[in-house]
């Protein structure tokens, strides 16, 4: 089974950029998307982008679309979100996730299979 481990969460300022990152280790060949999922406090877990580990398809979230891109070097059984333009409401705990079957959804988080322990992306001046 794949595991993932998150990295790169941190505090930025308002306007301000990150970059988290994916690690995912084990059988990643029956991996069909990997997603990006965020978690504020007594709030439910919420897509916020995905994409396809073998096509580049790619689908976000309304909210962060134009400011979060997801990208992926396979070679390095990685994925990554670049976060930029960083709002106050951006700020949550961070997961992410992969699907081993192909399903048609992939902004819920019924659709994967792993997940990762999540990191922290706190926006605050």
């Amino acid at each position: 089974q794949v595991q993932l481990v998150e990295s790169g969460g941190g505090l930025v300022q308002p306007g301000g950029s990150l970059r988290l990152s994916c690690a995912a280790s084990g059988r990643t060949a029956s991996s069909y998307t990997m997603g990006w999922f965020r978690q504020a406090p007594g709030k439910e877990r919420e897509f916020v982008t995905a994409i396809t580990w073998n096509g580049g398809s790619t689908a976000s979230a309304g909210s962060v679309k134009g400011r979060f891109t997801i990208s992926r070097d396979n070679a390095k059984n990685t994925v990554y979100l670049q976060m930029n333009r960083l709002e106050p409401e951006d700020k949550a705990v961070y997961y992410c996730a992969a699907q081993f079957v192909r399903r048609i959804r992939i902004e819920t988080t019924e659709s994967y299979d792993t997940w990762g322990q999540g990191t922290q992306v706190t926006v605050s001046s």
